[in-house]
Order: C-alpha cells, then sequence, then structure tokens
C-alpha cells in the first residue's frame, strides 16, 4: 500500500468513496426528493474535480493498492477555511436540487485539521488502510502546525469511533450533521520544539 495525494484524473473514484463515507441516506437528505444517487455522484464528482472545494482532489489522499487502484481515501482541509470551501457545494446543492444550506452548522472551525471523509473500498476493509490514512493526515497536521485533527462520526457507528478512540482520537462534543446525531472527536497534535 502506498499513501499519495490524490490527481485530477481521480476524481470520480473519490467521490464516490465520498459519498460511501456521507453514508446514502445523507446524501439523500442534501439532494431531497425526486433525484438518484447518479445525479448526486456526477455533482460530487465535479465538486471533487474543482480546486476551491472542501472535497476538492488538493485535498484528498489516497491509499493505493498493489495495482495502484484506490482502496481508502481521506480528505482533509484547515477548519478555519470552511466557510470558504463550503462555496462550492452550496452553490451545487442550489442549483442542481433547489436545496439551500447556506445556513448548514458547522462541522469543524479554525485551529484544527478537519477530516471531512475518510472511505475505505468495501473490499480492502480489515487491513489497516483507515489506520494508515490517519496516520498520514496527523502527519499533515502536525507539518502544518495545527493544534489538532478533528472528525465527526456517526453517533450509531461504534465500530468507526473503536477505531478513531484506537488511533489516539478523543471525544469533544455532540454534533448533528446531514441530519445525523454526531460525536466530534480530536486527535490533539503534540508539536516537537527543534
Amino acid at each position: 500500500m502506498r499513501i499519495l495525494a490524490a490527481n485530477k484524473a481521480q476524481t470520480n473514484q473519490i467521490a464516490r468513496l465520498i459519498m460511501q463515507a456521507m453514508h446514502y441516506d445523507c446524501c439523500r437528505y442534501f439532494m431531497g426528493q425526486g433525484h438518484t444517487l447518479d445525479e448526486f455522484e456526477w455533482t460530487m464528482t465535479m465538486l471533487v474535480g474543482t480546486e476551491i472545494s472542501q472535497y476538492s482532489y488538493l485535498n484528498t489522499i489516497v491509499a493505493l493498492d498493489d495495482r495502484d487502484e484506490i482502496s481508502g481515501i481521506c480528505v482533509s482541509y484547515d477548519g478555519g477555511m470552511l466557510h470558504e470551501l463550503r462555496k462550492a457545494f452550496v452553490v451545487a446543492m442550489k442549483e442542481g436540487y433547489g436545496r439551500d444550506f447556506n445556513n448548514m452548522d458547522d462541522e469543524t472551525c479554525a485551529g484544527e485539521l478537519y477530516v471531512d471523509s475518510l472511505a475505505v473500498r468495501e473490499d480492502s476493509r480489515g487491513k489497516g488502510i483507515a489506520t494508515a490514512l490517519l496516520s498520514a493526515v496527523i502527519d499533515k497536521g502536525r507539518l502544518l502546525r495545527m493544534p489538532a485533527v478533528g472528525l465527526l462520526v456517526d453517533q450509531g457507528n461504534p465500530k468507526a469511533e473503536r477505531l478513531y478512540k484506537r488511533v489516539g482520537f478523543e471525544y469533544v462534543e455532540d454534533a448533528v450533521w446531514g441530519g445525523h446525531p454526531m460525536r466530534h472527536l480530536q486527535y490533539r497534535i503534540k508539536q516537537t520544539i527543534k
């Protein structure tokens, strides 16, 4: 397994894994009635392909298997950039689905490198890929001199929460995202002084 920065040619594969990370119920929540997951995949592929979007390939690292196929992804960005990066999503939801998310609750804030999406292909699970991606994001946070790496985990997904806690994430507070009750976890980064 190799972990690398994503490239634009991988946008559709990344979009599919982001949708998996979101859970399809959240995708349906965002697009509303009368639309298909295929439509949402097209929208997400467009957002991943842009440079100024929270879902941009520029914010994504990929885990490649021995055939150089994507086995997992992790999208992360500076939480202080959320409002700027979210604009593309808000516009896409308004134009594509007539849904207004201008006043959506913030899932992150300044002071944390936010893990927006983490997903591993179903046939690649149980091989340590998610742990390796999280370790790479923690290293990215350390390089950016961020005090913490944060994420939301669905309260109905205790298996994922156990993984995050095993890596070193700790509970911060309850939250709601995409209509789902979530838990906000953080990994506090200890900076080394040189």
